[in-house]
C-alpha cells in the first residue's frame, strides 16, 4: 500500500494543494527537496515528456512513487509559444514581469479576437522509476491575452490571461475560484478520481 509520494518540485503552494486534495486517501506528499533531489533536466518537447522526466528522476533518486507536473501557456498567434518554455520565456534570469513584457511585445498590433490562448497542466504519477504505465492527467483553461496587465492575485501570466465568460483576468480571481476553474485545478481533480487503483 502506497502511503508516501514524492513531489518532483520544491514549490510549497503545490505541495499544500496536493496534500489537501489527497488527504482523504491517507497519502502524504513530501517535496523532493527533503531528499536533496536536484531538478531534472527538462529536455522533453512537450508538457507530458517533461512531467515524466521530472517524476522518473524523483522516483529514481528517492525510491518512492513520484508525482510531477508541467504546465504553461499556449498562445495561438505565436504557434503555441511560450508553451513548455513558459517559465523561462524571456531567457536567462527570467522573471514573471520579464516574461509578461516579452509576451505583450510579441503580440503587439494583434487584435483581441486573434489573441486566443490556454493554460495547460499535465500531472504524471509514477509508482517507480521504471513504471511502464504512468498515470497522466491533463487540464486546460481557455482564455485570451490582454493588452495590459490586470489584477494582483496569482503569479506568472495570470495578470494577462482574460477569461471571457467571467469578464475577469485570472489575477483578479479569488484563489478558491481560480483553483476550481484552472488547468491545474482540473488536472488535480482528475488525479484524485484516477489515482486510487495506483495506490494499492
Amino acid at each position: 500500500m502506497i502511503n508516501k509520494i514524492v513531489l518532483a518540485s520544491g514549490n510549497k503552494g503545490k505541495l499544500k494543494e496536493f496534500n489537501q486534495v489527497l488527504a482523504d486517501l491517507d497519502v502524504e506528499v513530501v517535496p523532493q527537496s527533503e531528499f536533496n533531489v536536484s531538478d531534472a533536466d527538462e529536455t522533453g518537447l512537450s508538457f507530458v515528456e517533461n512531467a515524466i522526466l521530472k517524476a522518473r528522476h524523483a522516483a529514481e533518486v528517492t525510491g518512492l512513487p513520484a508525482l510531477a507536473d508541467d504546465s504553461g501557456l499556449e498562445v495561438d498567434a505565436l504557434q503555441g509559444a511560450p508553451g513548455i518554455y513558459s517559465a523561462r520565456f524571456s531567457g536567462e534570469g527570467a522573471t514573471d514581469a520579464k516574461n509578461n513584457e516579452l509576451l505583450l511585445e510579441k503580440l503587439e498590433g494583434i487584435p483581441s479576437e486573434q489573441r486566443s490562448a490556454r493554460f495547460r497542466c499535465v500531472l504524471v504519477f509514477m509508482r517507480h522509476a521504471n513504471d511502464p504505465t504512468p498515470l497522466i492527467c491533463q487540464g486546460s483553461w481557455e482564455g485570451t491575452i490582454l493588452e495590459q496587465a490586470s489584477g494582483s492575485n496569482g503569479f506568472g501570466y495570470d495578470p494577462l490571461f482574460w477569461i471571457p465568460e467571467l469578464e475577469k483576468a485570472s489575477a483578479e480571481l479569488a484563489p478558491e475560484q481560480k483553483n476550481q476553474l484552472s488547468h491545474r485545478g482540473q488536472a488535480v481533480q482528475l488525479l484524485k478520481q484516477s489515482i486510487k487503483p495506483y495506490l494499492k
